[in-house]
C-alpha cells in the first residue's frame, strides 16, 4: 500500500512546482519576446507597452531587410567556417593533450599539471597577445580566430580523465598487435569516449559561434566579420542604412523588429543543434569529471 503524503510534502511539491515553474518563465520568456517581436509590425510593437505574448500584426519585413544585408550572409559563411575548422581543431588538439596527460609513464606530469592549470588563472593579458598575434603574422586573417583559443584548459582536463578511465587492458593488447600510439588514441579512445567528445563539440561550436571579441580585436577586414560581430554592430550602432530603402521614419520604426530578427537569426542554429547532443550533456561531464 502506497504511503499517502502528508499535507507538507504535498505543500513542499507544490511549492517546488511553483517556483520551477515560475523561472521557467524567467528564463524562457525573454527569448520568446524576441522571436515574437521579430515577427511583429513595427509601427504596432513601437506603440506596444507590456509583455508580449503574441505577433502583433505579423509582418516578416525585419526578416527581409536582415537577409537583404550582404554583411548577414558574409557573417553567416564566415562563423560557419569559424566553427567548422575552429571546433575541428580544438577537437585534435585537445584530444592529443589530453592522451599525453592520461598515460601512466609520462615524466614530469604533475609538474605539466601544475603548468596547464596555472593558465586558467593567469593569462597574458591583451596587449602582450595582441603583439604576440601580430609578429606571428596572424592579424587580419583567420587563423587569429582558430589559433590562439587551440585548446582549453578546463576541457582538456575533463578528457584527460574520460581517457584515464578507458581500460588499461585494451591499450595493451593494441600494443602487442602493433597499434602506435596514434592509433591508439583515434581507434580505440576517442571511440570509447563519445560522450564527452560530444560534450567537447557542443562546448567548441557554441564557443566559436558566440565569439566576437576575438574578432573585434584581431580582425579589419570586414569580409572576415563573423555574424556575431555583424549582430554586434546591428545593436550598438543601430544603423540600418545598409538594409532599408524606405523613409527616414519608417527606418527609426523598423530598427527594434530588425534588431530582434538579427537575434533569432544568429542564436537559431545552436538552439537546434543542442537537442541533438543534450543525451551526450550530462553523461559525457560526469564521465569527464569522476575517476574511478
Amino acid at each position: 500500500m502506497a504511503n499517502k503524503r502528508s499535507a507538507g510534502e504535498i505543500t513542499f511539491i507544490c511549492l517546488n512546482a511553483l517556483i520551477l515553474t515560475g523561472l521557467c518563465f524567467v528564463t524562457l520568456y525573454p527569448f520568446v519576446y524576441v522571436a515574437f517581436a521579430s515577427f511583429s509590425d513595427p509601427a504596432s510593437l513601437a506603440q506596444h507597452r507590456g509583455l508580449l505574448f503574441a505577433p502583433l500584426d505579423i509582418n516578416f519585413g525585419a526578416y527581409k531587410a536582415v537577409f537583404n544585408n550582404p554583411m548577414i550572409t558574409t557573417g553567416y559563411r564566415n562563423t560557419l567556417i569559424y566553427v567548422v575548422a575552429g571546433t575541428a581543431i580544438n577537437l585534435v588538439a585537445t584530444a592529443i593533450g589530453a592522451y599525453v596527460l592520461s598515460r601512466r609513464n609520462l615524466y614530469f606530469k604533475n609538474v605539466l599539471m601544475m603548468l596547464i592549470v596555472i593558465t586558467m588563472f593567469f593569462g597574458g593579458g591583451l596587449i602582450p597577445t595582441y603583439l604576440l598575434i601580430n609578429n606571428l603574422g596572424m592579424l587580419n586573417t583567420i587563423w587569429a580566430m582558430l589559433i590562439p583559443g587551440m585548446i582549453g584548459t578546463f576541457n582538456m582536463i575533463i578528457m584527460r580523465t574520460a581517457f584515464q578511465s578507458v581500460p588499461i587492458s585494451l591499450e595493451e593488447s593494441a600494443k602487442i598487435d602493433g597499434a602506435n600510439d596514434l592509433i591508439i588514441l583515434f581507434r580505440i579512445i576517442i571511440p570509447l569516449s563519445m560522450p564527452v567528445i560530444a560534450v567537447m563539440i557542443l562546448w567548441y561550436a557554441v564557443g566559436h559561434w558566440n565569439s566576437y571579441f576575438g574578432a573585434l580585436i584581431y580582425l579589419r577586414d570586414r569580409e572576415l566579420f563573423p555574424l556575431q560581430l555583424v549582430l554586434r554592430e546591428i545593436l550598438i550602432t543601430n544603423t540600418t542604412d545598409s538594409m532599408m530603402t524606405e523613409a527616414s521614419g519608417d527606418r527609426m520604426a523598423i530598427a527594434d523588429t530588425i534588431k530582434y530578427a538579427t537575434i533569432i537569426v544568429s542564436t537559431l542554429p545552436i538552439l537546434l543543434l543542442y537537442p541533438f547532443l543534450q543525451k551526450y550533456f550530462v553523461k559525457g561531464v560526469l564521465i569527464g569529471a569522476i575517476k574511478e
